[in-house]
């Protein structure tokens, strides 16, 4: 029951920043009074109040988020994109991914992750013993940014509401941020991300691991670097209560 609630209550803070302040309001259980039942005692029934407060969560959550982002015109990107990239996986994942900003092949495909930084992460998640379709992956930002320069602030905060939103229908038990920016966006902690990474932080009340992004590893080829995030993931496989592979298997 309480789960059912706090699902509920992530659901009408991401509404209510998104600007869905009327949808967010219909979607909080009524008050006990004319139109819920009380016991003897004063109180609604559980069963009557579990009723209500899971008939809300049967909504299509992540489909709520993306058609509230549309055809995004938030920021100046939009001028420059060919696709949305909003996200991809498993809606109920246990495991969630949040990059920094689409590149080239994302922004043609529609699809986060799908470049050489996408097969890298792919990867490592097969490393861990997942597939890819059992965890959900998204980016920060959800246009990409002109050159794949950085994205700038204007631009992660026009897309911050839709990252939460996805974060709010999701539910992961643990995140893995990729890369400064997605760490320092979802944490407010403007540290360098080679201070960050390694270290168990939290959103929400959610676990979440930073760690270099994939297209770091790419440019930095020593073992030194690939290591550390494989340390980082054990972690978080740890965490997830997966085997840890054994030296030689990962």
């Amino acid at each position: 029951m309480r789960e059912l609630q706090d699902e509920l209550r992530a659901y009408v803070a991401w509404a209510e920043e998104a600007g869905l302040k009327n949808l967010a309001a219909s979607r909080q259980p009524p008050a006990a009074g004319k139109d819920q039942p009380e016991s003897a005692s004063g109180q609604r029934p559980a069963a009557s109040e579990s009723r209500t407060v899971e008939a809300a969560l049967k909504l299509p959550i992540l489909d709520d988020v993306r058609a509230n982002l549309g055809e995004c015109t938030r920021c100046k990107l939009h001028k420059g994109r060919h696709s949305i990239v909003f996200g991809a996986g498993n809606p109920r994942a246990r495991l969630m991914f949040v990059g920094e900003a689409p590149g080239e092949d994302e922004d043609l495909q529609g699809i986060p992750f799908v470049g050489r930084a996408g097969q890298l992460l792919t990867k490592m998640i097969e490393g861990m013993g997942l597939k890819r379709e059992e965890v959900y992956i998204c980016n920060t930002v959800k246009c990409r940014p002109p050159n794949n320069r950085n994205p700038e602030p204007d631009e992660l905060a026009a897309c911050e509401p839709f990252l939460k939103g996805q974060l709010a229908a999701v539910k992961p038990e643990a995140i893995v941020t990729l890369g400064k920016f997605a760490a320092q966006t979802l944490l407010r902690d403007s540290t360098a991300i080679s201070r960050l990474r390694g270290n168990w932080r939290e959103y929400e009340g959610i676990p979440l691991m930073p760690t270099f992004h994939p297209a770091y590893l790419l440019r930095n080829t020593g073992p030194d670097e690939k290591r550390k995030v494989w340390d980082d993931l054990k972690q978080v496989m740890k965490k997830l209560g997966l085997p840890i592979p054994k030296k030689g298997e990962s």
